[in-house]
């Protein structure tokens, strides 16, 4: 029972091959499909990801149920993740190439429907996520655009805006000239 725990039973080259190429095979399928899966997942999309690993469970391991076998297969896939999230720190292009770029979704208060139907969103779901970002409606968006990490970023228009700080120290100083014309007022009566 024990030596079987810690023989390895495929050559441990084979072994941290076949996790690089699945790693290598599941980025890409990812990269593929787009932003989208990362953005909002619905019951769908969690059922791909669920049964993702189950798939390619025995491409990882092959005939190898080893502990020994599982720990090198963790291992190396935990050191391919170390070295493409450093890659993609260091350089920009590694970025593009893997991540992608921001896609624009929404311009000018309007969707932008090649790039909805090319991500498979719908207006509903985008709707939706200006709403949980203290937005009452897309008309009040300038623009709308879907970070490669699926995030969606949303710039107002200038009426749309909430106050800033230089706002308010300018509707402040507008108030005190009038209390101070008020006081005037109030002197020469």
């Amino acid at each position: 029972m024990w030596q079987s725990m810690f023989v390895v039973q495929i050559p441990i080259l084979e072994k941290i091959l076949r996790t690089v190429l699945v790693y290598a095979t599941i980025v890409l399928l990812f990269r593929l499909t787009g932003k989208r899966d990362l953005a909002v997942l619905n019951t769908f999309d969690f059922v791909v990801i669920f049964l993702l690993s189950n798939i390619v469970q025995n491409a990882i391991i092959g005939s190898d149920n080893s502990f020994l076998g599982g720990v090198i297969g963790a291992v190396t896939l935990v050191g391919v993740n170390d070295l493409v999230n450093r890659l993609l720190a260091a350089s920009e292009r590694a970025t593009r190439m893997l991540e992608g770029t921001p896609t624009t979704l929404i311009e000018n208060g309007q969707f932008v429907q090649r790039a909805l139907r090319r991500l498979s969103l719908r207006p509903e779901e985008i709707e939706h996520a200006v709403r949980v970002q203290n937005g009452d409606d897309v008309t009040e968006v300038d623009t709308g655009l879907m970070e490669p990490t699926g995030q969606l970023v949303l710039t107002l228009k200038p009426g749309d805006q909430s106050a800033d700080k230089d706002d308010i120290t300018r509707l402040n100083a507008r108030l005190d000239a009038i209390d101070a014309a008020l006081a005037v007022l109030t002197a020469a009566r």
